[in-house]
């Protein structure tokens, strides 16, 4: 059952999926044409990278405390645009669908499209760019 957006132990959603959602996407990001090669480029040891990428899930869905970053930081200077967002999270939400349970890839989704939108605006803004929101639902 999902509370505030925190999902609860209910829902099936615990480390081991989200390591088995990290890898799987990331296992398509790095085959993908348009985004791979940006990853590819920036990543040196992936291991470590996916370690940290489980988490911040982790931290961000079931709120464990596990990821301590600052992942905007680590984008503001790539060479990252308004396609490649929208290819990351074309993946990513394909991929959470083939992963999770319908109401935990909900959530899911839902913070993949807030934190697009918030690089997105931050990589805008560090460019001079006027950008808005995109892909989060807004009420």
């Amino acid at each position: 059952m999902e509370t505030s957006g925190l999902i609860q132990p209910a829902t099936g959603v615990d480390e081991a999926s989200i390591r088995r959602l990290v890898h799987t996407f990331y296992d398509r990001v790095c085959l993908d044409p348009l985004i791979g090669p940006i990853f590819d480029a920036q990543i040196d040891d992936w291991d470590e990278h996916l370690d940290k990428l489980c988490a911040f899930w982790s931290n961000v869905v079931l709120r464990t405390g596990r990821y301590q970053g600052r992942p905007m930081q680590k984008h503001l200077r790539l060479p990252i645009e308004p396609a490649h967002f929208d290819r990351w999270l074309a993946l990513f939400r394909t991929t959470v669908h083939e992963t999770m349970p319908p109401e935990a890839a909900a959530i899911f989704i839902d913070r993949a499209n807030r934190i697009a939108d918030s690089f997105e605006l931050g990589i805008g803004s560090v460019r001079g760019e006027i950008r808005s929101p995109r892909h989060a639902v807004r009420s």
